[in-house]
């Protein structure tokens, strides 16, 4: 009985050992995410403002179509809106007096509903004209590309004076990744997946350095099968240094405690 109780502690030791042990492990970078960016409209490329590898701050422009079209469809909407609104200010001059006679008994009150209904039209042409005029403007803007966060360019693969046609983008003409974070990817088991959820706290070496990050996303699906079971994707999110330049690919070292 003696023996079985001291084989039983012992078992119990080693147990606890490999649980507080921590995880060495080689991985990749990743990028948090990317965007690739396309145009809406068909077009011809006017301006390119950006390169493979260029920093760039949240709103931007890194390419322009050519806009003249869009441009002069906006001015006609805004000469619309223009002509809509003495529409507008000439029914209800015309209603107020309408009104005012109306109230001194000198005209029918079918007369007095005409005047409302002119300045019910007038408005409506003025909504539409408006309408027209935020349409137009939404259209000039789809000529651009604009970085919807900072980050860094991925790759840009026009150039000026490129002919884009909207249904034919085999691939995008501007890919951008956030860079003030990252993540590193290691392969690991099921078990380890279930040791260390989301949120808990991992060590990164990179660039010689070590860094705090935490366990960002667990993979759902194997991405192969090994002796030992499943393998699985776990990836933690750091912080990036300054202006360094950390890249897809490269090998990092990451420490789960």
């Amino acid at each position: 009985m003696k023996m079985i109780l001291t084989s039983g502690l012992l078992l119990t030791g080693l147990l606890a050992s490999f649980t507080a042990e921590a995880l060495e492990l080689k991985g990749r970078l990743e990028w948090v995410h990317k965007v690739d960016m396309r145009i809406i409209d068909s077009g011809v490329v006017e301006k390119i403002n950006v390169t493979t590898g260029q920093h760039v701050s949240k709103g931007d422009l890194l390419l322009q179509m050519d806009q003249r079209k869009q441009q002069a469809v906006l001015l006609e909407a805004k000469a619309r809106v223009a002509r809509a609104k003495l529409g507008m200010e000439d029914a209800e001059r015309e209603q107020a007096r309408t009104q005012e006679l109306f109230d001194r008994g000198l005209i029918a009150e079918e007369e007095l509903k005409d005047g409302e209904l002119k300045q019910a039209v007038a408005q409506t042409e003025m909504e539409s004209a408006r309408a027209a005029e935020e349409a137009a403007r939404v259209t000039l803007e789809h000529t651009e590309l604009k970085a919807p966060f900072s980050g860094i360019i991925v790759s840009s693969t026009a150039w000026q004076g490129a002919v884009i046609f909207s249904g034919k983008q085999d691939q995008p003409l501007v890919s951008l990744a956030p860079d003030d974070q990252m993540l590193a990817r290691v392969l690991v088991t099921a078990d380890v997946l279930r040791r260390y959820p989301v949120g808990s706290s991992a060590q990164i070496l990179v660039n010689g350095e070590t860094r705090s990050g935490k366990v960002y996303s667990h993979g759902v699906e194997a991405v192969r099968i090994e002796p030992e079971g499943a393998i699985y994707e776990l990836d933690i999110i750091f912080k990036r240094n300054g202006k360094e330049l950390l890249r897809p690919s490269e090998s990092v070292r990451v420490v789960l405690p």
